[in-house]
């Protein structure tokens, strides 16, 4: 919605084509951009032909495939583990090596991944997560330095508690698991934040674009915390 609101031209993608849709249909009527959908698991070598026919060339790539569910660590498969490494690590690193060196080639590139805050402090059950995420981050810190002199930067939001449907589902599995109420459980989470609420996806979004930007040209290979002040440090 940022984007389309700053005046881009998208490419959506996503595994429920009804939900794609409806998406699609809500930027266009909203700002008037173009928005192609393509309705792929992205983390198939399929999925990613599919998205790179649409557009082989784009100025502008956000990464946030889907994570693994809740889980303790102790019950993953070796195959679990594999498919986890490949949604949050592998994926969005084979689709930088397909756009890196045209965004190089035409002198500007904007790469931003949507990873977690969980890559800095533990999150109960998504240790998967948390692990595959920390090696891309820690993958791309180099990347990001190779690529810097040709106007491409890659950058990573980590967001905290944001309003979304996955932290809802979090939130229910942990209510459940402890036998207490929603609503209680909710406003625990509420007041574990500094700023006594929950992120919104509009301010997630807003952070995104910016980066995405011109005005961002001068930074990159960093982690933005986007978590209302949930992880106590000085730097």
């Amino acid at each position: 919605m940022a984007l389309a609101e700053a005046g881009c031209n998208l490419v959506v993608n996503g595994r429920n084509p009804e939900t794609l849709q409806a998406t699609a249909r809500e930027i266009r009527e909203r700002f008037g951009v173009s928005v192609a959908e393509v309705a792929a698991d992205v983390s198939t070598p399929d999925g990613q032909k599919a998205l790179l026919e649409v557009c082989p060339a784009p100025d502008i790539l956000v990464n946030n495939n889907a994570g693994p569910p809740l889980r303790n660590f102790k019950a993953l498969s070796r195959q679990d583990m594999l498919d986890g490494v490949t949604q949050n690590m592998v994926t969005p690193l084979e689709l930088i090596q397909a756009v890196v060196d045209g965004m190089a080639e035409r002198g500007f590139g904007r790469i931003v991944n949507i990873t977690s805050l969980s890559v800095y402090m533990p999150i109960s059950g998504l240790d998967l997560s948390s692990g595959a995420r920390a090696g891309l981050t820690a993958f791309l810190a180099g990347v990001a330095r190779q690529v810097a002199d040709k106007n491409v930067t890659i950058n990573n939001m980590l967001p905290g508690k944001l309003d979304t449907d996955r932290l809802k589902a979090n939130i229910r599995h942990s209510a459940e698991k402890a036998g207490v109420p929603i609503e209680e459980r909710t406003q625990q989470q509420i007041n574990e934040v500094p700023a006594r609420r929950f992120g919104t996806s509009e301010e997630f979004g807003q952070v995104c674009a910016f980066l995405c930007s011109v005005h961002a040209g001068y930074i990159t290979g960093q982690n933005f915390r986007l978590d209302g002040g949930l992880f106590p440090s000085a730097f």
